[in-house]
């Protein structure tokens, strides 16, 4: 999940006009879903109050900023999370003891007795598919196939995943296609050029990256990383997807996650919003037949003016879990969200999982408040955190390292007692490392 800024102050989308903040904008860390909605999913049938706002607005209160040289384009992206014992957080490690330095300063109060008593399975998720690209980084792993592609859907489904996360945002000629980012960047007489997406045909969308007939070749496709725009290379490429493509072509056991994709420091009009999310509903209702659907958003009121639109697929809000300060309070804390998916009649919250860490007594509370929850983020690469939120009473994790995770998660099968099978599995990973691991998340 991430977001890039622009410093326009205005710009048009379809026939209906937006303003650009002045603030540049940055990107979220990523996504969210679950299994058989079913099982955990409360599906709502009442309408609950819901704000009249006109327009819709809110932004970080001091975002940092890279300038480019190429465009008029101001960007910044928030720095990712750092640990002096842990550094490289999109790693997996092998043993349980790479955490277990973590015995210093341990918080009280943190009861997970019988937690998981009477919940359904754990849920994997496959962040943008099989994983986001992180194109710096030294792991291959991240940058092994096209994030949001159908062939990274499809190599999700070789492994025992309930979903896939994707992201979804709608054309100027009203078309729903999968990408992440806000802004396009390419590569043209030797000038970095950005464009909005949603201000391209699908056929200009299209013509970005790798192309669908072989002998063709497609604009260069480049991204922002780590503060610097660098080629979008992967090991094994794929051309750009509408959504409804991937209902067509990923394989049917996969749910789908769709995090409903909106510009942070953009003021829409109501009715702007409204026309995207029928046209995205559109495509859904016409492809879905049984496969399992969810909507996700970081956008408070898309949240909500989604749920008012259908009831027959749950509605999650996303949330950094107040790892971030903005201007709208709904944002800027897992207390807020949770207060926002009660009030709105939302069926769960997707916190990044260092808010949850940060506070993990509003995990009983969320769970209390009969709604799902579910966490994104680098932690969630790693086994022991995923075991630790498993014990918390956390329904289900949205994962990069998809074959990992996934391999690590299959041993957590709910004994009698609704903790993990075998008692000296629980003894090693349970209260001891899960208080440890809460101290080293609250001094970062």
């Amino acid at each position: 999940m991430s977001r890039l800024k622009n410093n326009h102050k205005e710009v048009h989308l379809s026939e209906y006009s937006i303003r650009r903040s002045l603030p540049p904008c940055h990107c979220h860390g990523d996504g969210d879903g679950d299994g058989d909605p079913s099982q955990f999913h409360r599906l709502n049938t009442l309408f609950k109050p819901f704000s009249s706002h006109q327009h819709f607005y809110h932004k970080p209160t001091q975002p940092s900023s890279i300038t480019t040289t190429t465009t008029t384009t101001t960007m910044a992206v928030k720095a990712g999370i750092h640990f002096s014992d842990l550094p490289h957080l999109d790693q997996v490690h092998d043993a349980t003891a790479s955490l277990s330095v973590y015995a210093t300063r341990l918080p009280t109060g943190v009861d997970v007795s019988n937690v998981r008593k009477g919940l359904p399975k754990f849920t994997v998720v496959g962040h943008r598919g099989h994983g986001m690209n992180i194109l710096q980084s030294t792991d291959k792993r991240m940058k092994t196939f096209k994030e949001n592609s159908i062939l990274s859907f499809n190599k999700a489904a070789d492994h025992p995943l309930d979903f896939i996360e994707f992201d979804v945002q709608v054309t100027k000629d009203d078309t729903p296609i999968i990408f992440h980012d806000n802004f396009i960047i390419s590569e043209e007489n030797g000038n970095v050029v950005e464009k909005r997406v949603t201000d391209l045909t699908l056929d200009e969308f299209f013509s970005y990256g790798p192309q669908r007939a072989t002998d063709e070749v497609g604009k260069s496709l480049l991204r922002k990383s780590n503060g610097k725009i660098v080629r979008w290379d992967v090991e094994i490429d794929d051309h750009s997807c509408t959504l409804a493509e991937a209902f067509e072509k990923v394989n049917p056991c996969l749910g789908f996650n769709i995090e409903l994709k909106f510009d942070d420091y953009v003021v829409y009009e109501q009715e702007y919003l409204i026309h995207v999310l029928q046209v995205i509903l559109k495509v859904v209702y016409e492809n879905a037949q049984e496969r399992p659907v969810l909507f996700s958003s970081f956008q408070p009121d898309v949240a909500l003016l989604m749920k008012k639109l259908q009831h027959q697929y749950p509605v999650y809000f996303l949330t950094n879990g107040g790892n971030e300060t903005y201007d709208d309070v709904r944002m800027n804390s897992l207390e807020e969200a949770k207060n926002l998916a009660i009030s709105g009649g939302l069926d769960g919250v997707v916190s990044e999982v260092k808010g949850i860490f940060r506070n993990p007594s509003v995990v009983r509370e969320i769970k209390e408040s009969n709604l799902s929850l579910l966490t994104y983020g680098k932690l969630n690469n790693v086994p022991e955190a995923v075991h630790v939120q498993y014990l918390m009473g956390v329904e289900g994790v949205i994962v990069d390292l998809v074959e990992e995770i996934t391999s690590s998660v299959a041993g957590l099968k709910p004994g009698l007692e609704g903790g993990l099978q075998g008692k000296e599995k629980t003894d090693k990973i349970e209260l001891s490392f899960l208080l440890n691991l809460i101290s080293q998340v609250i001094q970062h």
